[in-house]
């Protein structure tokens, strides 16, 4: 079944699908910065593991496991932040396909469209709190060259 549909209607579904789409840019740029976060999370873990084996008799060791702990506590944050993000690119995705549908055949879907569209935002904001936490604890454990007291 072939359904006879008028050309601007098309362009105009296209143009009304494609605002979205920035939406999509700016989460595939959040996706990777985010990423390149927890690779720095991981590789210090590493680090921090393999000093832990490596420490004679375990001496004092201490401030290593409390590293570690913020560093589990970062990489759950950006693991959230990561999986928010991604939520978010498929809901606006659904959002596009939703606004196309409704604008290039009868069915009345911008009751879908609009929950899609917002759930993805609220997925997106949610995720930026989950960065800013991340980055706010990754500042805090940061000397900036005081003098350690021992």
């Amino acid at each position: 079944m072939f359904f006879a549909i008028d050309l601007d209607t098309v362009t105009h579904g296209i143009q009304l699908a494609v605002a979205p789409v920035f939406l999509l840019t700016a989460v595939s740029g959040m996706i990777g910065t985010v990423a390149g976060r927890l690779a720095r999370i991981i590789d210090r873990a590493r680090i921090l593991e393999d000093r832990i084996e490596t420490a004679a008799a375990q001496a004092d060791v201490n401030p290593a496991y409390d590293e570690l702990a913020q560093l589990r506590r970062r990489g759950w944050l950006v693991n959230a932040s990561i999986a928010l993000l991604t939520f978010c690119a498929l809901l606006i995705g659904l959002t596009i396909v939703a606004l196309f549908i409704g604008e290039t055949t009868e069915m009345q879907i911008l009751r879908v469209a609009t929950i899609c569209f917002l759930a993805g935002v609220s997925c997106f904001l949610l995720a930026l709190m989950c960065f800013l936490t991340e980055t706010l604890l990754a500042t805090r454990i940061l000397k900036f060259g005081r003098i350690r007291k021992t």
